[in-house]
């Protein structure tokens, strides 16, 4: 594989700016924006998911009010509480609460937050900053419990504590075997090998490029430039590290797919028998990353390679597992490393350190005191 110069990503504005503004615009009815440009300035320094979620959130809001009879524009602190009662599960007396589906806690802080700042924007006051809705929030949260539901692990030798051992369930090492021997699992295996190496998010996994990976080196590894993610909106840019063996399945993929530049991980068509039609022109959808990983667990489980696991294990493994499931086992495999918590956070870009120690909290539960100490008595 031959070396490629790094380049820098251009940022581009983000899509549907002006569904921001009217947004806004439809609060306001009746008196003028307090600044249209604010407003334009606002949806231009989003993310294009920070500006999906606000106009999702936004109809929400919009729906709930039609519901309750209210103008959006006039909503008040009670409304607000009201929406935050029906959405914790709290109220199912009226015909707007009923029709409403119950949400997370991070969820609806979600909804405040973006309901604040289209309120703030219109030149409105924000219903969401009154006390009343503050303590509606806390009690909401104080009833569902902030702890998300975090995605199943997938490590490169399964749930183990000795990484000398030999893979054992899903595992990374489990689902390379798995992968298919053509076109598609040349595919399969290069991304799961880059997603493994750069622990990469599944937005920065589809915008990767061939013109951003330099190497391989004299060792026979190589770099990714990785730009613009959710934790680096100004498009810094950072770079991580792709093993001998990444690189060589990155080659393979390359040369048996034709792909000199471009995307690097593409949609494989195939005919209704499964065999190879051919392989897109376009990047692979975001959304499609976690569909490959179930497809490989299914196909790990019919090959028989994920040991004596039955069918009612397999199915909570599919639904537990998302595109974040090899970040989440990355993380927990640097820990059963002895990796300190500074240095995964610098390897895979990490931001928040509470994000990384939930991610090792249940292996740090398997390999703690009371764990050693069961160990030590079972033994005698």
């Amino acid at each position: 594989m031959a070396k490629t110069a790094l380049t820098r990503r251009q940022a581009t504005p983000p899509a549907r700016v002006d569904d921001v503004v009217g947004e806004v615009r439809a609060l306001a009815i009746g008196r003028a924006v307090v600044d249209p440009q604010l407003v334009e300035a606002a949806a231009r320094a989003w993310s294009a998911n920070t500006i999906r979620a606000f106009l999702s959130d936004m109809k929400l809001w919009d729906a709930w009010c039609r519901r309750a009879h209210v103008r959006a524009g006039e909503a008040s602190a009670q409304t607000v509480a009201a929406y935050i009662r029906a959405l914790s599960g709290q109220d199912h007396d009226s015909e707007a609460a009923r029709a409403t589906r119950p949400r997370a806690a991070a969820t609806i802080a979600r909804y405040l937050v973006n309901i604040g700042w289209a309120y703030r924007m219109a030149g409105l006051d924000d219903p969401t900053a009154a006390p009343l809705v503050r303590l509606e929030h806390k009690a909401a949260r104080k009833l569902l419990g902030t702890r998300q539901v975090q995605a199943r692990g997938i490590r490169f030798k399964g749930d183990v504590s000795d990484l000398d051992a030999p893979a054992s369930g899903v595992s990374l090492a489990v689902l390379l075997k798995a992968t298919r021997r053509d076109l598609l699992g040349a595919r399969d295996c290069a991304l799961l090998l880059v997603n493994y190496d750069t622990g990469c998010r599944r937005s920065e996994l589809a915008a990767m490029r061939l013109e951003h990976i330099d190497g391989p080196d004299v060792d026979g590894a190589g770099v990714v430039e990785i730009g613009r993610s959710k934790t680096d909106q100004e498009g810094q840019g950072a770079f991580a590290y792709l093993s001998p063996a990444t690189m060589r399945a990155i080659a393979e993929w390359c040369n048996k797919a034709g792909i000199a530049r471009g995307a690097l991980f593409r949609r494989v068509e195939t005919w209704f028998d499964g065999s190879i039609r051919g392989v897109g022109e376009e990047a692979l959808n975001p959304g499609t990353i976690t569909l490959i990983y179930k497809r490989l667990i299914r196909q790990a489980f019919d090959k028989k390679l994920l040991g004596p696991m039955g069918e009612a294990e397999l199915e909570r493994w599919v639904a537990a597992v998302s595109s974040h499931s090899i970040r989440v086992g990355v993380a927990q495999d640097n820990f059963a490393a002895g990796e300190s918590l500074p240095a995964i956070m610098q390897a895979y870009r990490w931001r928040d350190p509470k994000t990384v120690m939930r991610y090792g909290a249940k292996l740090a539960a398997k390999s703690g005191a009371s764990a050693r100490l069961a160990k030590r008595f079972s033994a005698e």
